[in-house]
């Protein structure tokens, strides 16, 4: 007869002792238990001890978190939080050095339990900790463990940033700015740094005061520090227009700070420093870097918020003299100083065959937003920089009679909305999105240049499509697939972005189109309808194993924290015999599978109630006041299982969430129902039936035999099923 699920089978320790196996009743007080583990080893005054967790992190086990202890856990008898708090409050400010470290050290392991944090916060703990570093009296070792330790108690959100004093902050900037650092202290003060500019509005100005983009760029040709150096960038930026919105008084430095952000992303030295030492690097870019980039991207992009929200004004002749210089570039030339005066009656011409919808006024295209004033500045730019290419779209498009002219300016307005919404300009990041394009680093306009790549693109499919402005919609379509298509390539330089758009003409969409038709789009006949029915159950079933099988690989997946650059990693692998889901905690992301026997915690499958996704994930509802983005809330799932437990997880991206949802579902008996089971099963299903169809014609008709009287002849079907 099975054990009560309310009994659990641990081993608990106790140095210089052996073990006491025990049957740990969840539903007696954890205090009443800890006295008869104390009494097994005559130890007095239980209240003063507690249990911790043997492996792992080694977290205090709580009446709260208790229900996470399993069978065959080890736990360890330890003294309690508030007496290892008590106690290293005094070593830490002990005047013996070795005495001080070693408390500093074991301060900034257990500073990460929550339970244990509570307690040493309560006694003015973050105090203490802040006056030693404001006392510049600490260096080496001993600062790096305090600064973790410092910032491990902020993370868990019990105290405000807010009643941070100014001399920490100057103290913890000094470190960034100082040219020799131990490389922990800089890691340790650039985080600090970034947790007071994200959870503060009041610590950005302060910080902002202290630290500017132009100083961090030194860090970023130093591999150890360069991810938490642009973590520090990207929280300023990101967080300088909240600041300057809902901070009035503030509203005039951080204007000129915010300016000072958007020139210095500009300029060639950083964008070179980020190309050459971390792009281009020697070392390949993690995930943490990654998403930082990405980050990075979107917030340069969003640069480019103002102009495509800004409504051009009719009335403004400044904005109209772009308009007339698009036109004197196309039609009047450099050296043609009475042009101007000659042509006035000429202008609505012009500007019609320049493709502006309204000729007339050709300011009223650029009111509507997006893309508002950031399509003109395209144009503009195109026409300065690329003036030949401008000159030659526009004249052998303005010179044709034959309708198939392609209206340029209606062109580069719709192609600049158009790629607003592809790099998602004026969105903020999505926290597990790593989607960052590596050639958007090599130029120092890349907006613009991708702009003109895309604009000729655009002018070639309109004359590969012979298009009229009828099929003015039909060709945007195209164009949108060939750029997304290509940008999905990860082209490493605009040059590279080129050569793949050449290969992806009108003709190539179209065929990968009815490729893709086909796959999807099998014949529609009763007898391949039959067969496509008949043939379905085993690609389930096979689409079923596979699923199961990369489920006994496993995967690894993120915790999502307050501090993404200290990434903590935990891998999920179901038992060969399909009968354990085994996880457990890992240090760093594993380069393979990772055996059963490092993973100390697991799941009978019988015990699993249900797989939920998406918003009705526990870990979403809990997060919904911080308003998961969407990407998060896509990628989420949890298994239910008894008694009222979960596993919570956040898959790395589409492909795995869909593996995994699919596996559990195969794994419990129900419906595998996501779109990568349904694109696989059309696919799959595609290709057997080509295979069959294909077997039909290689029918094998033996000679055949006498002729008997009355009897049919008889054939012998070949087929050569894989």
């Amino acid at each position: 007869m099975p054990p009560p699920s309310d009994i659990v089978k641990v081993a608990i320790e106790w140095p210089g002792a052996n073990a006491q196996l025990i049957e740990l009743d969840q539903k007696r007080a954890l205090s009443s238990i800890i006295r008869e583990v104390c009494d097994g080893w005559s130890l007095s005054g239980s209240e003063q001890f507690a249990l911790r967790y043997a492996d792992g992190p080694q977290l205090y086990i709580t009446e709260q978190t208790r229900g996470d202890i399993k069978n065959g856990t080890i736990l360890r008898l330890a003294i309690s939080p508030g007496r290892a708090a008590r106690q290293l409050l005094e070593r830490i400010q002990s005047h013996g050095i070795d005495a001080r470290l070693e408390a500093l050290k074991e301060l900034a392991k257990l500073s990460a339990d929550a339970t244990f944090a509570a307690e040493f916060i309560n006694m003015e703990g973050i105090g203490t900790l802040a006056r030693l570093v404001e006392s510049g009296t600490h260096f080496g070792e001993m600062l790096a463990f305090t600064l973790t330790a410092f910032l491990e108690l902020m993370d868990h959100g019990i105290v405000s940033w807010d009643l941070i004093s100014l001399s920490f902050i100057k103290q913890i900037a000094g470190y960034v700015n100082q040219p020799m650092v131990d490389v922990s202290i800089l890691q340790r003060s650039l985080a600090i740094l970034e947790s007071m500019v994200l959870n503060s509005h009041s610590l950005y100005h302060r910080v902002a005061q202290e630290i500017t983009v132009g100083q961090l760029i030194g860090h970023l040709s130093n591999q150890e520090i360069q991810t938490y150096a642009i973590a520090l960038i990207n929280a300023l930026f990101l967080k300088a227009p909240e600041d300057r919105r809902q901070n009035q008084d503030y509203s005039n430095a951080l204007e000129c700070y915010l300016t000072e952000m958007a020139s210095t992303l500009a300029q060639k030295h950083l964008r070179s420093i980020i190309l050459n030492h971390v792009i281009r690097g020697n070392r390949p870019i993690k995930a943490e870097m990654a998403h930082q980039l990405y980050v990075l991207q979107v917030l340069t992009f969003n640069l480019l918020e103002e102009r495509m929200m800004t409504k051009m004004d009719p009335n403004d002749q400044a904005q109209r003299d772009v308009i007339f210089e698009l036109r004197r570039i196309a039609f009047d030339g450099e050296n043609d100083p009475t042009g101007t005066e000659k042509r006035k009656a000429l202008y609505s011409k012009d500007y019609k065959m320049l493709g502006f919808t309204n000729h007339l006024n050709p300011a009223l295209d650029f009111t509507q937003t997006p893309p508002g004033m950031l399509a003109l500045d395209n144009m503009l730019y195109l026409a300065k920089v690329h003036q030949d290419t401008y000159i030659r779209i526009v004249l052998e498009n303005s010179s044709r009679e034959d309708k198939h002219e392609c209206p340029f300016g209606r062109c580069a307005i719709e192609l600049t909305r158009m790629l607003c919404e592809i790099l998602q300009v004026g969105e903020l990041p999505n926290e597990g999105c790593n989607d960052y394009h590596p050639m958007f680093f090599t130029h120092d306009r890349a907006w613009e240049e991708f702009f003109c790549v895309c604009i000729q693109l655009l002018n070639k499919t309109w004359k590969e499509m012979r298009a009229t402005a009828e099929d003015f919609n039909k060709v945007m379509q195209v164009v949108r697939e060939q750029i997304t298509r290509a940008l999905a390539m990860k082209p490493s330089s605009l040059d590279q972005l080129k050569n793949k758009l050449r290969g992806l003409n009108y003709a190539e969409i179209l065929r990968l189109r009815q490729s893709e038709r086909m796959s999807q789009d099998d014949f529609q006949s009763p007898p391949i309808i039959e067969l496509r029915e008949r043939i379905q159950p085993e690609i389930l079933e096979l689409i079923k194993q596979q699923r199961l099988n990369r489920l006994c690989e496993g995967s690894c997946f993120r915790k999502l924290g307050n501090r993404r650059r200290q990434e903590k990693f935990w891998f999920c692998r179901l038992s060969l015999n399909h009968k354990m889901l085994h996880y457990g905690d890992l240090d760093e992301s594993p380069q393979g599978e990772v055996p059963f026997e490092l993973l100390s915690d697991k799941i009978p499958v019988s015990d699993i109630k249900s797989v939920v996704t998406g918003k009705d994930c526990p870990h979403m509802k809990e997060k919904s006041a911080l308003k998961q983005n969407k990407e998060v809330l896509e990628l989420a799932f949890s298994v239910l299982y008894d008694p009222d437990e979960t596993l919570n997880f956040v898959a790395p991206n589409k492909y795995e969430y869909c593996i995994w949802t699919d596996g559990l579902c195969a794994l419990l008996g129900r419906e595998m129902g996501s779109d990568l089971t349904r694109s696989d099963l059309d696919t799959l299903i595609s290709m057997e039936m080509k295979l069959r169809l294909l077997d039909l014609e290689n029918i094998t008709i033996p000679e055949a035999p006498p002729p008997v009287p009355k009897e049919p002849s008889s054939y012998n079907f070949t087929y050569n099923y894989s």
